[in-house]
């Protein structure tokens, strides 16, 4: 069997919690790694989602941790499209299950942010968790 726990760093995006408004992005630096896999946990809807009443999952990347830009559909893997503004997960409909979602990064820049944009009124907290996953280290093994 090959050794996957020493290749891979895992860092926590968002903390397992009942969310009901935006999260504040922190960067995610994949500085000695090649490759990266975001991980998102949703539980089951704490409302009814529309159009209206929704979460947007946006990535944005970026090469200073100052500038960022809205992924595009050639950095990622796993995901049929990107809309504007970079969002990789939409919940505009019922969400009676929960769902693990694996998004594959195959962009060239050194930072992630993921933000988890909540519109309309969220009365009711919807569970979401996020990890990243990043692999291929240029040193091994990892920490």
């Amino acid at each position: 069997m090959k050794d996957l726990h020493n290749n891979v760093a895992v860092v926590e995006v968002l903390p397992p919690a009942a969310m009901s408004a935006d999260n504040v992005p922190a960067a995610l630096d994949l500085a000695g790694f090649r490759s990266a896999v975001l991980l998102l946990h949703v539980g089951i809807g704490g409302i009814t989602f529309t159009g209206s009443n929704k979460i947007e999952f946006k990535l944005t990347h970026s090469d200073d941790d100052a500038t960022y830009e809205a992924v595009t559909a050639d950095d990622l893997d796993g995901v049929d499209s990107v809309g504007t503004g970079g969002i990789v997960l939409s919940l505009t409909e019922e969400h009676a299950a929960a769902s693990l979602t694996k998004i594959g990064y195959v962009g060239e820049r050194r930072y992630l942010k993921l933000l988890a944009d909540f519109s309309g009124t969220h009365g009711t907290g919807t569970p979401i968790a996020a990890v990243l996953v990043k692999g291929h280290p240029l040193s091994a093994p990892v920490a």
